[in-house]
């Protein structure tokens, strides 16, 4: 079985580790797989050389860009499209919009026989983008569709919002969860103390955090203005951002005129391994974002035994039990952010018991070997439908 995986751009993120935790678990498996990307650039990071150790066959393709940009757009399509036609894959799956759309409909048109697998890791269009951009993306899902044999969502909403969009019927979907590595926050979760003196945190200090890159959309702004009067009520209290991106000098700003710059720790550029100590210091975990599929940040920090308080965006609600887990607020409704977080920190022992319950869950759904396993059911089960047809 010849595999290609297809995304838009390698970046220190969700989708880009599942793409590649995919890929990985495939090749240990016997399969022969190849990764597509376009050119990583910005603060996010890149994962390419990571990629490359890991002897992970990747092909780079200038043109393949995230901005839409038609020129651009129509080159990548064509370089896609002789590279499917040369290579004559068994399956290609696509992640991302700009990969998923200019990849599914090339992929078919040069090789009819190959099986098109989508995984929506996150929609394209969502409530808080503009009304003419969300009609083009749902009106270029629509057509793709008719080149995609099969779609993979990383949480139930996602599904739920395609249909409702009409992309599609039910049995073209079949959810499967972002799989990671869990074992790591486990035992990291052990060294907890030590890890926070590393940090320089100090014994009767209380940590909220934050995973994600600080770009438009992910939110940091509404927990650090929480944070604000948070601080205010628990002065032993800091709060960790842990990613970078173009907003984090606006955050700084900020920080620094509200008189907690010396509360707020901003880590900075973190690599995919080093998630898990900082997962381990923290007291609660806050997902502010208002745009995702399934947040992987909020199942690495319940993998972590930390209780968790996000905004109802997406799938976060399926694995962030309201009153269970942690706690689900409305976007942007800080009040009652605040409000969470103080209960939490508050009640330790509510909030541990919070955390340990989400760890059992997420220990369930979301080993990375369940996640190649369920990926392998669907390409066979689909290889094996066309060579009936033939």
């Amino acid at each position: 079985m010849k595999i290609c995986h297809v995304i838009t751009r390698l970046i220190v993120g969700g989708a880009q580790e599942n793409t590649i935790f995919t890929v990985e678990g495939l090749i240990k498996k016997g399969y022969k797989v190849e990764l597509i990307s376009g050119p990583t650039k910005g603060p996010e990071g890149s994962l390419e050389e990571k990629v490359r150790e890991k002897n992970i066959q990747l092909i780079i393709v200038k043109e393949l860009v995230r901005e839409i940009n038609p020129f651009y757009d129509i080159v990548a399509f064509l370089k896609l499209f002789f590279i499917f036609k040369k290579k004559k894959y068994d399956i290609v799956h696509t992640h991302s919009a700009k990969a998923g759309i200019i990849g599914r409909i090339s992929a078919k048109i040069a090789n009819p026989k190959s099986i098109v697998i989508h995984t929506i890791h996150g929609l394209p269009f969502h409530p808080f983008q503009n009304k003419i951009l969300n009609f083009f993306y749902i009106i270029a899902e629509k057509i793709a569709y008719y080149f995609t044999d099969h779609f993979i969502c990383v949480g139930e909403i996602m599904k739920e919002k395609s249909l409702k969009a009409g992309i599609g019927k039910k049995s073209d979907y079949t959810v499967i969860y972002s799989g990671f590595e869990i074992e790591p926050y486990i035992e990291f979760s052990k060294r907890r103390n030590e890890l926070r003196e590393k940090y320089g945190i100090k014994p009767d200090e209380k940590v909220i955090g934050m995973i994600g890159r600080l770009f438009y959309l992910k939110g940091q702004e509404y927990l650090i203005e929480a944070f604000k009067d948070i601080s205010k009520k628990f002065p032993h209290t800091k709060l960790l951002l842990v990613g970078d991106g173009i907003l984090r000098e606006k955050l700084e700003n900020y920080a620094k005129e509200n008189g907690i710059y010396d509360k707020v720790i901003f880590t900075g550029l973190v690599p995919p391994e080093k998630i898990p100590e900082y997962v381990a210091i923290i007291d609660i975990l806050v997902h502010t974002s208002l745009r995702e599929g399934l947040p992987k940040t909020v199942a690495q920090g319940l993998a972590g035994g930390k209780a968790v308080v996000a905004f109802d965006v997406d799938g976060t609600k399926e694995v962030v039990i309201n009153g269970k887990t942690g706690f689900i607020v409305p976007p942007k409704d800080i009040n009652l952010l605040k409000e969470r977080i103080i209960y939490l920190l508050e009640n330790s022992e509510i909030s541990d018991k919070m955390g340990k319950e989400g760890q059992e869950l997420i220990k369930n759904l979301f080993p990375v070997e369940k996640m190649v396993d369920e990926i392998e059911k669907i390409y066979i089960k689909f290889l094996y439908n066309e060579e009936k047809r033939t």
